[in-house]
């Protein structure tokens, strides 16, 4: 058993900077001392927290305080800093504020005066080790995530979705996702998925009874959402879908003031809510709404939306869609910068080739991810000509798995690489279907044919290779295919994909 750490052997070790004796020949400067006492040779467990510091700054310019660093650690390292017996408290050996883990014989503190974070390990010997651990700011993502984002573009292009995996605290592979779907559907298949998508609908001033009021009190929803990610290890995603509130379609509210001051107003309170939520968080910008203003003008710039005008937070943006894009984006890094943010590409085949172009202009680019789409109901579903399954001119939506004629997913996947380039963003798949294969066209309601849940994990490496982060899977529409309906193809295939998973770069 190790020896309880005595009051002199702590005092002279924390007095090393002050010159105690007793074998620690230590410099008097701080500066010195963390220069000097530390040689290539020293390995103990406590410099996973090294390892773990992201050497990030708020952007809001808030530190953590020692207290909270404190917290962090000890809930983090549970076995390295253990709260039992006993929980440890601050104390203080000028200018350190520390405290003291005798079951493990060490000490964790930092210095008042300049931030240092300071570990000294073997405190119970007659040699205690120092070891430098960085400064506050180091750790503020990992503290305060809700204070703090991390800029994508410092990474090279090929590792951003392996970086922004991390930052959700994810495995650095594929991620596999679920949306649309009730927490108790995913618990009754014992699935983990990576990410938990849910739609935000609507605001109220014209009297639609939109996401804000699901619960209460008033925007409460993202936090009922985000507990029911918890539940199941995911983290939670929200689609934004407002700009529909008077219909699919329907973009005429862009230039009346009264529209899109209701509009801005609850996107300051999604973001007000995710801010609280204080975890990292997946927003997805208004499904279908860019491809709608795409066609309605090709210039952004030159299409009026109130923006400056009617919102406070983007004074000095124009009234014009690209600055309702770039408001977007200011919005969540001022408001909630633990919300990590992408737009959805249209994929309307009609604007294919001045998609990427549209993009750049209202700032997709400017994000942290890009929200990739197939098609958001069933393949059979479109070939029943089912209600809700409009397919327009288009007559074929099975898409060729043998990748010999179009659709195809070789074909489309050269399409997510040029965003993924163009933008130089990863991808996540969004609402991608859940429906089972068949050789026989269409299908029923709750079990429409599709082949793209079967081939996405059966080929994760084409998605990985294509630039993307993970797939989230779900249902278009009531009338598709579910985890429920699918007579457990999803569970198989996911499972089967998470045994030999595809690594991000």
């Amino acid at each position: 058993m190790k020896k309880l750490i005595g009051a002199a052997s702590l005092m002279c070790a924390m007095a090393a900077l002050t010159g105690c004796g007793g074998g620690l020949k230590f410099s008097p400067e701080p500066e010195s001392f963390f220069s000097q006492s530390v040689p290539a040779s020293v390995s103990h467990p406590v410099q996973v927290l090294r390892e773990q510091a992201q050497a990030a700054v708020s952007v809001n310019g808030i530190t953590p305080t020692v207290t909270q660093f404190l917290d962090w650690a000890e809930a983090t390292y549970p076995e390295l800093l253990p709260r039992v017996p006993v929980q440890p408290t601050n104390q203080t050996f000028a200018p350190y504020i520390y405290r003291l883990y005798p079951a493990t014989d060490l000490v964790l503190g930092v210095s008042t005066s300049d931030n240092t974070v300071l570990a000294i390990t073997q405190l119970s010997t007659s040699t205690p080790t120092h070891i430098p651990l960085g400064v506050l700011a180091d750790y503020t993502c990992l503290v305060l995530p809700a204070e703090c984002h991390t800029d994508l573009s410092t990474f090279p292009l090929s590792q951003r979705a392996r970086a922004l995996a991390a930052i959700l605290g994810k495995p650095a592979r594929l991620l596999v996702g679920l949306g649309t779907t009730t927490v108790t559907d995913i618990q009754a298949q014992s699935l983990k998925p990576d990410v938990y998508d849910q739609y935000l609908v609507s605001f109220p001033t014209y009297g639609h009874y939109s996401w804000d009021w699901w619960a209460l009190p008033k925007g409460s929803y993202i936090g009922q959402v985000a507990a029911n990610a918890e539940k199941v290890g995911a983290v939670p995603m929200f689609t934004l879908y407002q700009m529909a509130t008077w219909g699919d379609g329907n973009i005429f509210g862009l230039p009346d003031s009264t529209f899109m001051t209701g509009y801005w107003d609850n996107v300051r309170l999604m973001f007000q809510q995710i801010k609280l939520y204080g975890k990292p968080v997946l927003v997805n910008f208004e499904p279908d709404f860019w491809g709608y203003a795409h066609r309605a003008n090709r210039n952004p710039a030159l299409h009026t939306a109130r923006v400056g005008s009617v919102n406070p937070d983007c004074a000095t943006l124009p009234d014009n869609v690209a600055g309702m894009g770039e408001c977007l984006v200011k919005m969540a890094r001022a408001l909630a910068p633990n919300a990590y943010v992408g737009f959805p590409p249209s994929m309307f085949g009609d604007l294919a080739a001045n998609e990427l172009d549209y993009m750049l202009k209202v700032g997709a680019h400017k994000a942290d991810f890009v929200v990739m789409q197939t098609q958001d109901r069933d393949a059979g579903c479109y070939e029943a000509r089912f209600e809700f399954c409009n397919p327009g001119s288009l007559t074929n939506f099975y898409w060729d798995a043998t990748n010999q004629t179009t659709p195809s997913f070789t074909s489309h996947f050269a399409i997510a690489r040029n965003l993924h380039e163009g933008l130089g963003l990863p991808l996540l798949w969004w609402q991608t279907p859940l429906g089972v294969p068949s050789t026989t066209p269409g299908g029923t309601t709750g079990a429409f044919r599709d082949n793209r849940a079967l081939y996405f994990l059966t080929h994760a490496a084409d998605i990985v290779a294509a630039g993307g982060i993970g797939v989230v899977f779900s249902p278009g529409h009531v009338s598709q295919t579910n985890i429920t309906t699918d007579n457990g193809q999803f569970k198989l295939l996911s499972n089967q994909y998470l045994a030999t998973p595809a690594a991000l770069p």
